[in-house]
């Protein structure tokens, strides 16, 4: 986690759930969870060595898109 774009990736995720109506505080719990749930999927699916930011973006879309 500690690679280029990790956190902007994190601001990204913070700042569209604030765009979203979210307060800040509330933004910041749940962006720091969605960001660090999608880096541990993407660390069981293809391993911790090597991770991009780019590796967290399908994790990341389907956690805040649960199936139905």
């Amino acid at each position: 986690m500690a690679t280029g774009g990790m956190g902007d990736v994190l601001s990204g995720i913070v700042g569209s759930l604030v765009a979203q109506g979210h307060s800040l505080s509330d933004s910041l719990c749940a962006g720091v969870c969605i960001h660090g749930e999608a880096a541990d999927l993407s660390m069981q699916a293809q391993g911790q060595r090597g991770m991009a930011a780019t590796d967290l973006m399908p994790f990341i879309r389907q956690l805040v898109n649960p199936s139905r």
